[in-house]
């Protein structure tokens, strides 16, 4: 039997220490896509700005990037990190893995995830979960079905070749997230206007968000309070700080459709919101990740061509429930979609974890179906035993 030791030597797997490899690290996913007529480029800078000392992330979290080399070209890169949050609020010692890239190269794959293993065990970890990017708020999951459609805006898109490597390694499934379809050419059910009409009734108000001035700032500060509040017990979630989510936000307030975001409001409180977004991605494919002005010239072309949408997150509080809000905002975002001159043929719902069952009947009963489906990985770290 021939070995495989020579193949795996020409692999070399190395933290990121030099300016040149920072540049490696995110030039790599531009390697991987090349011929992927579905991959989205992100920001450039908006990913460099994670490792920045600045980033809050490094208040209660540490990280190690790493580049995977052969015959000293890079092919792959992953990130290890604690994040400190995540372990109080679970009660176990369990690290994450994000940001990985990997031309399809099992043998540089494997090394990768070994070295990001290796870091976390000498910071105390026992598991790793991934891929997450720091947190679940920046970035998660890896697609595993439906390769032959491209993400929307802020949704993962992967190689299908990725979940096939980690479940190759002997990783397990964690979780798995849906994404839902909606054509807008269909009607919801008329319970929906039905509820709306009874939260109305109860005393709730409707209105889009708003996306100026001081009325922004103080919704964004209400989505925040509410968002941190309702999401706190969703899986592997940990808290951002207000100072997080506004920056956040402040990225998002141009690309805002005021019509497919409806917030609820009771008293002068926000007790629910319908968070809707064009999908932006139709135009970013186009720029390459980088908004100088060419970039921007060609965003401003290719945005006329948007013609769906994402709804990123919908909620409630649990004692709206009963005077109907969350059925209310369905029936408020989707009737925004498809108000006379709005361009969306149709809508996805995602992601919503498979565990979070309450949120996913209730929009099966509204009519989506699950079109996309995502996957959390774990693995127990195994001690190395001295040579």
């Amino acid at each position: 039997m021939a070995s495989s030791s020579p193949a795996l030597t020409a692999i070399e797997v190395r933290p990121v220490q030099t300016p040149q490899e920072a540049e490696q690290f995110l030039d790599l996913p531009a390697q991987v896509y090349a011929n992927n007529p579905n991959w989205v480029p992100p920001f450039r800078s908006s990913v460099a700005k994670q490792f920045a000392p600045e980033n809050p992330f490094f208040e209660y979290g540490r990280l190690q990037r790493f580049l995977a080399f052969r015959q000293g070209q890079p092919v792959g890169r992953i990130v290890a990190a604690v994040n400190d949050r995540l372990i109080q609020r679970e009660g176990q010692p369990i690290g994450l893995f994000g940001f990985f890239e990997c031309l399809e190269d099992f043998e540089a794959a494997q090394a990768l995830l070994n070295a990001a293993s290796d870091w976390l065990r000498q910071q105390g970890m026992t598991r790793v979960r991934g891929p997450i990017d720091l947190s679940t708020h920046n970035g998660c999951l890896f697609l595993v079905d439906r390769f032959d459609l491209p993400p929307m805006i802020l949704m993962p898109y992967n190689p299908p070749y990725y979940p096939q490597f980690l479940e190759q390694d002997g990783w397990e499934k964690a979780q798995d997230a849906y994404s839902y379809n909606f054509p807008l050419d269909t009607t919801l059910p008329e319970e929906f206007e039905k509820a709306y009409r009874i939260a109305l009734k109860s005393g709730v108000k409707f209105r889009p968000i708003r996306t100026k001035g001081e009325g922004f700032e103080a919704d964004a500060r209400s989505v925040y309070r509410l968002t941190t509040q309702m999401f706190a017990h969703n899986y592997s979630a940990t808290p951002r700080t207000e100072e997080e989510f506004l920056e956040e936000a402040k990225s998002l307030q141009s690309l805002i459709d005021p019509d497919v975001f409806p917030v609820a409001e009771y008293e002068g409180k926000m007790v629910g919101y319908w968070m809707g977004l064009p999908d932006y991605n139709i135009a970013l494919k186009h720029i390459n990740g980088k908004l100088d002005l060419w970039g921007t010239l060609k965003f401003l072309w290719y945005r006329r061509q948007i013609d769906q949408g994402r709804v990123v997150l919908f909620c409630a509080l649990p004692e709206f429930r009963r005077k109907m809000v969350p059925p209310a905002l369905i029936y408020l975002g989707m009737q925004g979609g498809i108000k006379k001159g709005k361009p969306y043929k149709r809508a996805e719902l995602g992601y919503v974890f498979e565990s979070n069952a309450p949120s996913r009947r209730l929009v099966e009963a509204s009519g989506g179906t699950i079109y996309k489906t995502y996957r959390i990985y774990e693995k127990a770290i195994e001690a190395r035993s001295e040579a």
